[in-house]
């Protein structure tokens, strides 16, 4: 029976969930995320100033809610089923997987709320292995290396616990 070192087996470590946009639209994103969730979201705002696109320091420009533990699992359950349970190999980089729901209401469970419409957010799985936050420590950190999860890892995860379906890509 072969033995795996525990400190190596990859976990989440949280779920982010958000929504971008100014004005209504940063409204309607909080009451989205409010009831999907069930937590209550934080808006972002700008701290550069980036003319071109309208962006001044104070500006809020989304919201977002990050969710942890056992609560982060079952809400990645409820949100696989609106895009077929299946992920591009694109959207996973290492240590985390991110892909977009399109509209709410194709979530189970989800139903219409008028005052939002239809609009879709983001979901962010970010990925971690025991002993991360050694390299993250101000006082006394150390260089860990081998920690990053990798994409296979995420993949087979993403396929054993969440019965999630990948497309890979066809390499020439």
């Amino acid at each position: 029976m072969k033995h795996e070192n525990v400190m190596r087996i990859p976990k989440i470590e949280k779920v982010v969930l958000n929504v971008g946009g100014v004005g209504e639209k940063l409204e309607k994103g909080v009451i989205l995320l409010q009831k999907f969730s069930g937590k209550k979201p934080v808006k972002i705002v700008a701290k550069k100033r980036i003319p071109t696109w309208g962006v001044r320091p104070g500006l809020e420009l989304g919201t977002k809610v990050t969710i942890r533990g056992p609560e982060a699992e079952e809400l990645i359950r409820r949100a696989l089923p609106a895009i077929n349970n299946t992920l591009k190999e694109k959207q996973i980089r290492p240590n985390f997987v991110s892909f977009g729901v399109p509209e709410y209401i194709e979530i189970p469970g989800m139903e219409y709320i008028r005052e939002v419409g239809i609009m879709g957010f983001e979901i962010t799985i970010t990925f971690v292995r025991s002993g991360r936050r050694v390299n993250l420590k101000k006082v006394k950190n150390g260089k860990v290396r081998r920690q990053n999860v990798t994409v296979e890892e995420i993949i087979k995860i993403m396929e054993d616990k969440f019965k999630t379906k990948i497309l890979r890509r066809i390499k020439n």
